[in-house]
């Protein structure tokens, strides 16, 4: 099979599946280039409630193809930064699975995402000091707002792996699992998300992205909505909530 994103939804839960493994999942340029449109299908799937990003076999993602830098480097980053805000700008929670390494560009997708849950063997690295390439500013932002300004130095500046428990230390991951056990976690945590109010979790990720101007829109959305009746009745009377807001505008 040719390396390519492969998916599936089950459940309102979409799976992105980057799949390379002749070289660790390495993201190649049409790979890059596939992630963006493919994340507008999804995000118009109106019973679409989650995303989850995960690598074929035992690898996330061990970077872009490195043989991909040999004729425009420059064209290989824009695109890799094009997949990686795309990834961050889908309107529905997202959330990288783990597993083995997540170097490089393989690390750009899982911190563009908005959570990720990492199997105990895991090893994280950003690498572009290996290379000779400068960290795009967008990229080097989100990783400083993810584990801070010296951790991001110290990944950036020396490249070096870190286990698992150390980037769970470091804000880099959300959960460390045993091996066995990731699966299970990711497939119980979508189904919370999924549960819960669309409404609540766009209105958070928007502020929590850094876009705090639309406290009026919010609030119309709110009022409007009736996931507050709702949540409310079905905390009272003791049930699920049947929450209806769903996601439409991504202005």
């Amino acid at each position: 099979m040719e390396p390519q994103l492969l998916h599936t939804v089950t459940d309102s839960v979409a799976t992105v599946v980057v799949h390379n493994p002749a070289k660790r999942n390495a993201m190649t340029a049409a790979m890059w280039a596939a992630l963006p449109p493919l994340l507008d299908t999804l995000a118009a799937d109106a019973d679409l409630r989650a995303l989850v990003l995960t690598g074929e076999g035992g690898t996330f993602c061990a970077g872009a193809d490195i043989s991909t830098l040999r004729g425009s480097p420059e064209e290989a980053q824009r695109l890799a930064v094009q997949a990686e805000e795309a990834l961050a700008a889908f309107p529905k929670p997202t959330l990288a699975a783990v597993r083995g390494h997540c170097v490089g560009g393989g690390s750009q997708l899982a911190a563009a995402c908005d959570l990720r849950f990492a199997e105990e063997g895991a090893l994280f690295g950003v690498t572009p000091a290996k290379l000779g390439i400068v960290y795009p500013a967008s990229s080097t932002r989100r990783l400083v707002s993810l584990v801070g300004p010296a951790a991001a130095k110290y990944l950036l500046f020396s490249g070096e792996l870190i286990d698992a428990e150390r980037a769970l230390r470091t804000g880099l991951v959300d959960e460390v699992l045993p091996e066995a056990e990731l699966a299970k976690r990711v497939a119980e945590f979508t189904r919370i998300l999924v549960s819960r109010s669309q409404l609540t979790q766009a209105a958070a990720k928007e502020f929590a992205n850094g876009r705090t101007d639309r406290d009026d829109h919010w609030m119309a959305q709110a009022r409007g909505s009736g996931d507050t009746a709702e949540g409310v009745a079905a905390f009272l009377e003791r049930r699920q909530p049947r929450f209806t807001w769903a996601v439409r505008d991504r202005g």
